[in-house]
């Protein structure tokens, strides 16, 4: 079953996340889009609200949770009611593919990458945007973990995890950016962004089909 209860049931705490963390957020805009490889066809999986979909200039986002959705589409996203595990699209639709937190959340995690894999076009990109569980702020995330209503119920990864998943399913090609090298409560403006991982705690990693 998709985790959408917390999403559902807090949506204007989630909402209120970007707005009091805008430079972190914002950081993690810039990070993406240095990899977000450029096509005419884009799908984020697990669109939320449309956060990240709106300013990367992305159309089609799945989302399971309804209330997200409804937030997403006031944002000019077209929302699909879906899950990661079971996409409703035809092989080889999309230029790029993006999953920002999702992996948190999913059921089957390969069985994700492995849909996600799918719908790409040879050539295409799945970009992920994730806490890597080894940073600060993912150890941070997971030693208060049950006193989160969204984390309590998240899977954290670490990249060479998610990079070993993505290499079973068949992914190559791999890119790293990172950023976030503060706790969030003491980033005041945006925040550098660097090539590869294990100093940043929001790792970007693109793969390619």
């Amino acid at each position: 079953m998709p985790k959408v209860e917390p999403f559902e049931k807090y949506t204007s705490k989630y909402e209120d996340w970007f707005e009091r963390n805008k430079f972190a957020y914002e950081s993690e805009i810039r990070a993406i889009k240095m990899l977000l490889p450029r096509g005419k066809s884009s799908l984020e999986i697990g669109v939320g609200s449309g956060r990240f979909a709106g300013p990367l200039g992305i159309e089609i986002g799945v989302e399971p949770s309804r209330k997200m959705g409804k937030i997403a589409q006031q944002r000019g996203i077209k929302v699909i009611y879906a899950v990661a595990e079971n996409l409703p699209f035809a092989d080889s639709q999309f230029d790029s593919v993006l999953m920002v937190t999702t992996v948190c959340f999913l059921d089957n995690t390969k069985a994700a990458f492995r849909e996600a894999y799918r719908v790409l076009k040879s050539g295409g990109g799945l970009v992920i945007g994730f806490i890597d569980k080894e940073s600060p702020v993912g150890r941070l995330y997971r030693v208060h973990k049950n006193e989160s209503v969204f984390y309590r119920e998240a899977t954290f990864y670490s990249v060479k995890e998610i990079v070993s998943y993505l290499k079973e399913i068949g992914f190559k090609d791999f890119s790293f950016m990172q950023t976030i090298f503060n706790n969030l409560s003491e980033i005041k403006e945006i925040e550098p962004i660097k090539e590869g991982y294990g100093e940043g705690s929001f790792v970007v990693v693109r793969a390619m089909k």
